[in-house]
């Protein structure tokens, strides 16, 4: 799901295709087929199109209707609603990239859909039978064929959908409780009870999160994209390097809805890359700075790729908390990587985009109404009005309205269809890597793994929270590889997040969460498998490895924040015991990330020299560390230097 329409125009002058890189629809698709598995579908054309189309549209009114109204067991409601997304899956995605005939769909793919289908919809005609046979179901053979039946199928689909990283975690994992636990127990707890397959991650997909996939379509067919977009021009535009900020401003607004970094790099990128580039930034900046602050989006409240509901309902806290609690280290994050664009563009003496091609405010003004189904949203579930799906289901309806009233991108009834298509198909990625993240789930409390885990990292950090946090983060980052942000976060809080709230470890459970969610976001930016940043280097067509670690030098503020407020848990608004304390967090930690990211990037008023570079970025971590020492210490290194570099730029101009 992707805020940004490929063949829409954008909103200031690009350079041409082959000066810059992506320039047509053609380009975009042929990047977005080779990063991002949810591009790689099957072709329909004609009646068989129009079949396939009307049936995701039925099933995202149906989810609709059934997340409002619906009062039948869970077991029942969730076989149902992944039998569906079977269908949908098979149909949409085939065995390989790259190998699709138009209208054709193998009859190997057709056996394994109804055979994947079939179980889950057996399991619904005959829940209520087979709750009451508990553990005996495990000895009706047929019962434990069908639970076979459906873990493969969803298993290979989500091979299909969502790629091998997940996939490898969950083969693992399988593998060791088959030799822990009898098999049948096995099958028994992962399909039939709501400690695998059915667990948390799946219930809240089916609950809330296809709403708000279904929203996002809705939100985008009222052309908000190009407002965002528009309005970040007419704010940074014209700045040095203007191009470049307005990417970070822009892909933080869209990429909070979008819920996947790769998409979010690539149609937005679509855009800014080009004007990047044109501007005067190196291929691989340009497409790192899009892929950094397009991961950023997902933790972007208040939607965070609809992450932070997940989050509310994993640590049994109100939506509205969770969006407060994010926002401190979200504007750190970005703020991090737009002080890192502006001395780039110095360094490199860029200049913003001429201010008579810049949209201009009072035109913007006019379009202001493009923003209430995001205000209407927030505000209905940050005050408990009514349910997260039902604030949600009224959100849709004022996009419709906003649409309606649009005379730029007035939404018609194609297009109404196509948004709910589009919920559809946006839903089947995060629904299947959600029923894989129940399986991590269910194999984890079957075996009791997680105890062993966390008994494995209180040994080896021998109780020192900084050594914990430093192995929690190489797990997230592993586990996160290739996975969508809500299933990547439902992993995360399975596995790593109850590593840190040990009380050995002393983590609050707020900023354990946040801990884990933060550095599982970040997979996609770090190499080897970072693939927003090589979704940027292929629209920028630049080497994927070097924008890779551009775009992680870039994020530096999402390996650090996390530390912080790890350690001090005031960032994130807990356990505050004054306002000065989170002023004093506030603005140590945006000096320090300054000094940071001047050392990184080398640049000042003038080029600093190797030992300045180590002085800076000391500093500025001094300042990032909680403690009031470390924060004078900090303040008086990082000033000394920037005074220093100014005085020197003075004395020497031709040396910058």
């Amino acid at each position: 799901m992707s805020f940004w329409k490929k063949d829409e125009k954008a909103p200031v002058n690009t350079a041409p295709v082959e000066d810059t890189g992506v320039g047509t629809a053609a380009d975009v698709d042929a990047v977005m087929k080779k990063y991002d598995r949810e591009s790689n579908v099957r072709v329909w054309e004609g009646t068989p199109k129009t079949v396939v189309k009307a049936l995701m549209a039925l099933f995202s009114v149906y989810s609709i209707y059934v997340t409002l109204f619906s009062t039948a067991l869970p077991e029942i409601r969730l076989s149902v609603f992944l039998a569906s997304i079977l269908v949908m899956g098979y149909l949409n995605f085939p065995a390989r990239k790259g190998h699709v005939k138009v209208n054709s769909m193998p009859w190997y793919d057709v056996i394994i859909m109804v055979l994947g289908t079939g179980s889950f919809l057996y399991y619904a005609a005959n829940a209520e039978r087979i709750i009451k046979l508990s553990l005996r179901a495990t000895k009706e053979p047929l019962l434990l064929v069908i639970g076979v039946l459906g873990i493969l199928a969803l298993i290979e689909l989500c091979r299909r959908s969502v790629g091998l990283p997940i996939l490898c975690v969950v083969g693992a994992l399988l593998v060791y409780t088959f030799t822990r636990v009898q098999w049948k127990l096995v099958i028994y707890n992962l399909f039939y009870t709501t400690t695998g397959v059915m667990n948390t991650p799946i219930n809240v997909c089916a609950k809330y999160i296809v709403v708000f996939i279904i929203f996002g379509a809705f939100l985008e067919r009222t052309g908000i994209a190009q407002f965002f977009i528009s309005l970040a021009n007419a704010i940074a535009g014209s700045s040095a390097g203007g191009p470049a900020k307005v990417a970070v401003i822009s892909s933080a607004l869209c990429g909070m809805v979008s819920g996947s970094s790769v998409g979010n790099t690539v149609t937005t990128g679509s855009v800014t890359i080009p004007m990047m580039k044109k501007t005067g930034y190196a291929g691989e900046f340009a497409g790192a700075v899009e892929a950094a602050a397009s991961t950023g989006g997902q933790i972007m409240p208040p939607i965070m790729g609809a992450a932070a509901f997940l989050m509310a309902e994993y640590m049994n806290v109100s939506y509205a908390t969770v969006a407060l609690t994010a926002i401190l280290p979200a504007v750190l994050y970005f703020t991090g990587i737009y002080i890192a664009v502006h001395l780039e563009a110095k360094k490199l003496g860029l200049k913003g985009i001429p201010k008579d091609q810049l949209p201009k405010f009072r035109v913007l003004v006019k379009k202001i109404y493009l923003l209430a189904p995001l205000v209407v949203l927030v505000g209905m579930v940050a005050t408990n009005m009514k349910t997260m799906q039902f604030s949600a289901a009224v959100a849709i309806l004022v996009a419709i309205l906003v649409g309606l009233i649009n005379p730029d991108d007035r939404l018609t009834f194609s297009k109404f269809v196509d948004a709910l298509e589009a919920g559809g198909k946006g839903t089947i990625t995060v629904a299947v890597a959600c029923a894989m993240a129940g399986i991590v789930a269910g194999c984890i409390t079957v075996t009791g793994l997680a105890s062993k885990l966390i008994t494995a990292i209180v040994s080896v950090s021998s109780g020192h929270m900084m050594i914990a946090l430093v192995l929690t983060m190489l797990c997230c980052i592993v586990l996160g590889m290739g996975v969508p942000t809500t299933a990547n976060y439902c992993i995360m809080a399975a596995t790593c997040a109850p590593i840190l709230m040990n009380p050995a470890i002393g983590v609050t459970p707020m900023a354990a969460h946040f801990f884990v969610f933060y550095f599982g976001i970040v997979a996609d930016i770090t190499p080897p498998v970072a693939l927003a940043a090589y979704a940027g280097s292929a629209i920028a067509k630049a080497p994927p490895m070097k924008t890779a670690i551009n775009a992680t030098k870039l994020a530096i503020a999402a390996f650090i924040v996390p530390y912080i407020f790890a350690m001090n848990p005031a960032m994130l608004l807990v356990n505050v015991e004054s306002v000065f304390q989170v002023v004093q967090i506030i603005i140590s930690s945006l000096i320090g990330l300054f000094g940071v990211a001047a050392a990184l990037n080398g640049f000042l008023y003038r080029r600093i020299n190797p030992l300045f570079r180590l002085l800076l970025a000391a500093g500025g971590l001094g300042m990032m560390i909680p403690g009031t020492l470390t924060d004078v210490v900090g303040l008086v290194v990082v000033v000394g230097i920037v005074f220093l570099q100014r005085a020197a730029a003075k004395r020497s101009p031709e040396l910058q």
